[in-house]
C-alpha cells in the first residue's frame, strides 16, 4: 500500500491515508517517507475521508467492511477500489512485466526493474518491497518513477489478485503450497497465463542453470555469460535467472544484463545484512511460508557454524494452515547446533479465528527434539539472543508485517 500511494503522488494525484501502526504511536519509517513526499495522514476514524475531496478509496484485502474509513466511503458514496485494481489501471499504458510466482517475486521484480533502469529503459517500477538501491528517508524505494514505455509490478497470488492485470510480458517464478494447496495455485498461475499477450516465462516447467555460491554472492552460467549477484543463497541465483529472461525478451545484451546485476544492491528485508556484533551476522529477512524459511535458514547454515532462528507467524489462518509442514521443515532443517525462539502471532486487530498459538509448534517441535523456546516478546527475544552473539554465528530475524522485528534486528547490532 505504501508503495501504491508513493505511486500516486509519482502520477500527480493528492493522496491522504491511515495506519494503524501510526494510532498506536508508532512512526514507522515508511510513514516519514511518505509524508515527506506530501502524503496526508489521518487517524483511522473515517476522520480522513472527505466527501468534497475524497475521489476514490484504495484498500488491500486485509482491509475489513467495518473499518472506519470504508464505512465512511460507504456513507458517502464513494467507490472503494482494491489494491490491485488501483495498480492495473495506474498502468494501463505501459507494456507490463508482470512478476508472478510463489516465492521470490519481490526480488525479482526489484532485479527486472534494476536493469532496465541500468540499460537505460526508465521503467516504471511498483514492488511490493522496497529496493536498497532506490530507498532514501524520502523515498521508500519501492517505486521508481521511470517515463518508459515499460513497467515492472509484482503480481499477488495470495488474494488471486494477479488476475486483475493484462501483461505484455510475465514470469512465474515458482509454485508451491502457501495460501492455496499445490493444485489450486497451479490452476491460478494457468489462468493468468492465459492473460499474458506475450511470451510467459515458466519457472514450473523450466530447467535452472547451476548456482554457485560464495560468501555473500552467488554466479550462475546462462549462454556462456557469467552472472554475478552480490546476494547469497541458491534462490537468489534463480530469482536472477528469471531477471535476466525477461531482460532477454527485451532486447537488452547479456552483458549489459550481467553488468547491472553485479551493482544490485538487494531487496529490504530479503537476507538484508543489518549489521555484525561481536564477529556474529544480524539478518533481517520477510520469510513467512515454509519454503522461504527453508531457503533462508539454509543459507545461513551454509555460511555459519550456528545460526539463532527468530521468527514471529504473521497470522492465525497461515499457522494453522501450515502447521504440520512447518513443524517438518524445522524439525528436518535445523541442526542441533542452531536454535529456534517462536514468538507469538502477530496480531493485527479484526475478526479471526484465534484458537491457535505458536506455542503449539514450540510443543510440538521440542517433542522432535529441536532446539526451540516460545518467547513473549522482542525484549524477551534481545535478552535470549543478545548474549549469544559471537564469531561463526548468524543470528535471522524472520516474519511478515511485525515491523519490530526489524527494530530487533537494528537494536542487536546497536543500531
Amino acid at each position: 500500500m505504501s508503495a501504491l500511494a508513493e505511486l500516486f503522488i509519482s502520477l500527480g494525484y493528492k493522496v491522504t491515508g491511515s495506519e494503524r501502526f501510526l494510532d498506536s504511536g508508532k512512526r514507522l519509517p515508511v510513514l516519514v517517507a511518505l509524508e515527506s513526499q506530501g502524503v496526508v495522514l489521518f487517524p483511522q476514524t473515517g476522520e480522513g475521508i472527505d466527501p468534497a475531496t475524497t475521489g476514490a478509496i484504495v484498500a488491500s484485502t486485509a482491509i475489513e467492511a467495518t473499518n472506519p474509513d470504508i464505512a465512511a466511503a460507504n456513507r458517502y458514496s464513494i467507490p472503494i477500489y482494491h489494491r490491485s485494481q488501483a495498480l492495473a489501471e495506474c498502468l494501463e499504458n505501459h507494456k507490463l512485466i508482470a512478476i508472478a510466482g510463489t516465492c521470490g517475486k519481490s526480488t525479482t521484480t526489484a532485479m527486472v526493474g534494476h536493469i532496465l533502469v541500468e540499460a537505460g529503459l526508465s521503467p516504471l517500477v511498483v514492488n511490493g518491497a522496497p529496493v536498497v538501491n532506490w530507498r532514501s528517508q524520502t523515498q521508500t524505494g519501492a517505486v521508481y518513477p521511470g517515463s518508459g514505455e515499460y513497467a515492472v509490478a509484482e503480481v499477488d497470488e495470495s488474494d488471486k489478485s494477479l488476475l486483475n492485470f493484462k501483461p505484455a510480458i510475465a514470469v512465474i517464478t515458482n509454485c508451491s503450497a502457501d495460501h492455496f494447496s499445490l493444485d489450486e495455485t497451479n490452476v491460478l498461475f494457468d489462468d493468468f497465463s492465459k492473460l499474458v499477450s506475450g511470451p510467459v516465462i515458466d519457472g514450473r516447467n523450466e530447467q535452472i542453470p547451476e548456482v554457485v555460491e560464495h560468501d555473500w554472492s552467488v554466479e550462475f552460467l546462462y549462454k556462456n555469460q557469467t552472472f554475478v549477484v552480490p546476494l547469497p543463497g541458491k534462490h537468489n541465483g534463480e530469482n536472477a535467472y528469471w531477471a535476466v529472461r525477461i531482460a532477454e525478451q527485451l532486447g537488452i545484451a547479456l552483458d549489459v544484463i550481467a553488468a547491472a546485476l553485479k551493482s544490485f544492491g538487494g531487496v529490504a528485508r530479503r537476507l538484508e545484512l543489518v549489521g555484525t556484533k561481536n564477529g556474529a551476522r544480524i539478518i533481517d529477512e520477510y520469510a513467512h511460508n515454509t519454503e522461504k524459511l527453508r531457503a533462508s535458514i539454509q543459507t545461513m547454515q551454509a555460511r555459519a557454524e550456528r545460526i539463532l532462528v527468530l521468527w514471529r507467524p504473521h497470522g492465525y489462518a497461515p499457522l494453522r494452515k501450515m502447521f504440520s509442514a512447518l513443524e517438518k521443515m524445522f524439525a528436518e532443517t535445523l541442526r542441533p547446533s542452531d536454535a529456534l525462539y517462536l514468538l507469538p502471532v502477530f496480531d493485527a486487530g479484526g475478526t479471526t479465528n484465534r484458537t491457535i498459538q505458536t506455542d503449539e509448534l514450540a510443543n510440538a517441535l521440542a517433542a522432535r527434539g529441536v532446539n526451540v523456546e516460545y518467547i513473549l516478546s522482542h525484549k524477551e527475544a534481545y535478552d535470549k539472543i543478545s548474549p549469544q552473539l559471537a564469531p561463526g554465528v548468524y543470528v535471522g530475524i524472520f516474519g511478515a508485517r511485525d515491523p519490530e522485528l526489524t527494530e530487533t534486528a537494528n537494536k542487536l547490532c546497536d543500531k
